[in-house]
């Protein structure tokens, strides 16, 4: 008869020799002969000192980040800019947050990196705003931000308070919402104006306008209408024109544009002013602009791209 030995396994065979003999047990070690796997381990906090360092890059790589996209001058350099910004941001999130902070800052570490990767979304969404034209200068781009900026330069501050740590990277606050105009016929350029001609602007449309008229490349006149009036620039010299317009809301008078749900265009032919003196007569040419579309109007407009727009 042929016996099986089992001790300390889970499976067992036997078999005998071709001779005979005695059995011959294999088997697996069971699992409390195992050896452990080694235990993962977290990596060591870093030192202060190394940590200041690692903040201290990725600061500066956003605060010159958001300081370019502030000093934007169109609306095109804002878009690019704006997109950059939010890389950078959203980069420096997800470097930080491969960080092992020293043990006393770790929450306001956490809550730095989350607010770093909220602000970086929501400057995307912003982007698109700004693409659109429904957003237009730096200080639109703040105010569209708005809580989500307060609350990562709140973030910021408060690591930085907690031992020093360079975290805040905003200089800049979020206004609230305007809607700043000038008054009708504000002139914002006037060359001397001693022709006998005028020019008479109707902007019927919902939005300001404001309208630059270049002659030979120098830009003349450019003046403030509001909607829904008119406005007639008199003494218009002789020569030929090009007419530019860009609609918009709440204007910025250090940009010398307007903020929100801007629009860029001129109008394709150039209007020719001429006075005509005869022996017994003077006669001149006037001209009557629509910025709005009207039934038998005969001055198609075309949109401008807005960086050779003349500001």
């Amino acid at each position: 008869m042929m016996t099986c030995a089992l001790a300390l396994v889970t499976l067992t065979a036997c078999t005998s020799g071709p001779t005979g003999g005695e059995p011959v047990a294999r088997g697996v070690i069971g699992a409390d002969g195992a050896t452990p796997p080694p235990a993962s381990q977290s990596p060591a906090a870093l030192t202060p000192a190394a940590y200041k360092d690692a903040l201290a890059s990725r600061q500066k790589t956003m605060s010159g980040a958001l300081k370019s996209m502030l000093g934007a001058r169109t609306v095109t350099a804002l878009d690019t800019r704006l997109e950059r910004a939010g890389e950078s941001l959203r980069g420096a999130a997800d470097a930080l947050a491969e960080l092992s902070p020293p043990p006393e800052v770790k929450s306001e570490h956490d809550t730095y990196v989350v607010s770093l990767r909220e602000l970086a979304n929501s400057m995307g969404s912003t982007s698109g705003k700004v693409g659109s034209r429904a957003v237009c200068t730096p200080g639109a781009v703040l105010t569209d931000l708005g809580a989500v900026l307060k609350r990562a330069d709140q973030a910021g501050q408060a690591l930085e308070s907690a031992g020093g740590y360079p975290a805040d990277f905003i200089d800049a606050g979020a206004a609230s919402k305007k809607s700043r105009r000038l008054s009708n016929g504000h002139f914002l350029r006037k060359e001397s104006l001693t022709g006998r001609s005028y020019l008479q602007v109707d902007n019927g449309s919902p939005r300001d306008a404001v309208i630059t008229v270049v002659r030979g490349g120098k830009k003349a006149v450019t003046v403030y209408v509001r909607k829904k009036t008119k406005f007639k620039i008199r003494g218009v010299r002789d020569g030929s024109y090009k007419i530019f317009f860009t609609h918009g809301v709440d204007w910025d008078g250090k940009r010398r544009a307007f903020s929100r749900d801007c629009s860029f265009e001129r109008f394709e032919k150039s209007v020719r002013f001429r006075t005509v003196y005869t022996a017994t007569q003077i006669r001149w040419h006037d001209w009557k602009i629509t910025l709005h579309a009207i039934s038998g109007g005969n001055a198609p407009t075309k949109r401008v791209d807005p960086d050779s727009f003349p500001s």
